[in-house]
């Protein structure tokens, strides 16, 4: 297994991680921020580095695979959406933009393999790339307690997570008007 694979696989490690950590009663706090969401923030900042490095070091050592092109997007997924699984469980966030970001991800992926079965690959489009960016940045956020932007009493955090939503549903919208023509060629 080459070096971005094992990147990746650490990846999908760290979620499992990140998943049990909010259910430790860490009572120490740091800037109003308690342990256990510093300890997820930077779990959550290494798995999303790992991301971008794999790739990175895929692309640049002609060590992309059949297995690294099938496994990134799923620890992609899981790395985000788990967190925001767990931010809305824990009620830091709302639980809407969630579920329209999770769906947003199941679509893409379904219009993704109906493609693929006609041949065709398609890459992260812009406000794909927009929208994953916007999603580490919201969780970091959200994680911080909104600080700080909280000590100027500006609610960051809430517009960052319904912006995002937003991005993520126009980029699922835009993956799926390039591919309405294999998704409808049956009916």
């Amino acid at each position: 297994m080459n070096l971005p694979n094992k990147l990746t696989i650490f990846r999908i490690i760290l979620v499992p991680i990140m998943v049990i950590i909010p259910f430790f009663n860490i009572d120490v706090s740091l800037l109003n921020i308690p342990l256990s969401y510093l300890i997820m923030l930077f779990i959550f900042i290494i798995a999303s580095y790992t991301d971008h490095l794999d790739g990175k070091i895929a692309r640049k050592n002609n060590l992309v695979t059949t297995f690294g092109k099938f496994i990134d997007p799923i620890a992609d997924k899981l790395l985000v959406n788990v967190m925001l699984i767990i931010l809305s469980y824990k009620r830091m966030i709302p639980v809407v933009p969630c579920i329209f970001m999770i769906a947003r991800d199941i679509v893409v992926d379904g219009c993704r393999m109906i493609a693929a079965q006609n041949g065709v690959v398609v890459s992260a489009g812009i406000l794909g790339k927009l929208k994953t960016v916007l999603q580490i940045i919201t969780i970091c956020c959200v994680l911080l307690n909104n600080i700080p932007f909280e000590l100027l009493s500006l609610p960051v955090t809430t517009v960052l997570i319904w912006f995002t939503a937003f991005v993520s549903c126009a980029s699922g919208y835009s993956y799926f008007s390039q591919l309405k023509e294999y998704i409808f060629e049956s009916i």
